[in-house]
């Protein structure tokens, strides 16, 4: 290169992420030869769609497509490829995977990035526990025996822990959780803690997890976070053996969320019902707030009336990558990272 040539600061950063950027590369490996090995099926999905998600506050990036007759069509970058993966399940019967790229339009930090790569599976007749014994046997298969992070050494190898948020508020908040749904005054003096203005139970719970429950849980071997209030259910079937809580997971290790599991909800009615409460809560957080009126997705909504009993799971893999790399920044962990 002539002495007058200076690299752009890009090449620097990329270099010394090789080491990472190689790991990814051999997860990226493993995780599709884990489910070519068991009969699913990879799938592709639009990315720009017309309705991106109901989750209440995710922020999400628009644009539009422009018609041969002029007109143009507002579109946004999907959040998740779960609507339209489980239109695919709908119709086939078949076990998929997907890594889509996806985009939240919130601040950036060395656990979230505006565009990462999400690591999506469906499979039907599986039930809650069968996925976490699957997503188990994936994380033993991907990183090694321990794993660093946060100041922790995580044991992989040894059987994770499984626990319910009603019994994990119990162990580390003192707090019978399913007792005060709904009722933030109730678990304010549960919790005994000040009830902020304003603040309705979704805001105290999340508080007291991030407070309370998440610095304990994951710490020395990987944490399923299973059994969630039925209010937090959003697309995941109510218990039929306690419909307070609903079938739906978490997993975490070493501080870090790595994944979020349903076993699915097939009543579109139901789920409709869901999206319209979303909705109305959306509008009230954030009124007069544009680029927040998509239209409701029909085509995913009749899909569900056919869909067969199933579980599926999104899984952040840059921060599956995290783990296996041993770096606490998730810009270390793509190749054109934004910090």
């Amino acid at each position: 290169m002539p002495d007058s040539v200076v690299p752009h600061p890009d090449s620097a950063r990329i270099a010394d992420r090789l080491p990472f950027l190689l790991r990814r590369n051999l997860v990226l490996r493993g995780v599709r030869a884990f489910f070519d090995a068991r009969g699913y099926v990879e799938v592709e999905t639009p990315y720009a769609v017309p309705t991106p998600g109901e989750e209440v506050h995710l922020k999400v990036f628009s644009t539009e497509r422009a018609g041969a007759d002029g007109t143009r069509q507002p579109l946004w970058l999907h959040t998740s490829p779960e609507f339209a993966m489980k239109r695919i399940v709908a119709a086939t019967g078949l076990p998929v995977y997907q890594l889509a790229r996806v985009w939240r339009n919130a601040e950036g930090s060395r656990l979230h990035a505006h565009e990462f790569t999400m690591l999506e599976w469906y499979r039907p007749a599986a039930t809650l526990d069968a996925l976490m014994d699957e997503t188990e046997t994936l994380l033993r298969g991907v990183l090694p025996p321990v794993v660093r992070a946060g100041g922790d050494e995580i044991g992989i190898a040894a059987p994770f822990e499984r626990l319910r948020v009603a019994d994990a508020f119990h162990r580390y908040a003192g707090v019978d959780i399913l007792a005060t749904q709904g009722d933030a005054a109730a678990l304010a003096r549960a919790a005994d803690c000040d009830l902020r203005r304003g603040e309705t139970w979704e805001d105290l719970f999340f508080r007291l997890m991030m407070a309370r429950i998440e610095p304990h849980i994951g710490r020395i071997r990987p944490t399923f976070l299973t059994h969630w209030p039925a209010s937090q259910a959003a697309l995941a079937r109510r218990d039929p053996a306690d419909p307070r809580v609903a079938l739906r997971f978490e997993l975490y290790a070493g501080g870090i969320e790595l994944a979020n599991a349903f076993e699915e909800l097939t009543d579109s009615t139901e789920q409709r019902q869901r999206f319209e409460a979303d909705r109305a809560r959306r509008r009230a957080l954030y009124p007069g707030e544009a680029g927040l009126d998509w239209p409701m997705d029909e085509a995913f909504l009749s899909a569900l009336d056919t869909l067969p009993p199933c579980a599926g799971i999104a899984l952040g893999f840059d921060r599956l990558v995290m783990l296996a790399a041993g770096t606490g920044r998730i810009s270390d962990v793509q190749w054109m990272g934004e910090g």
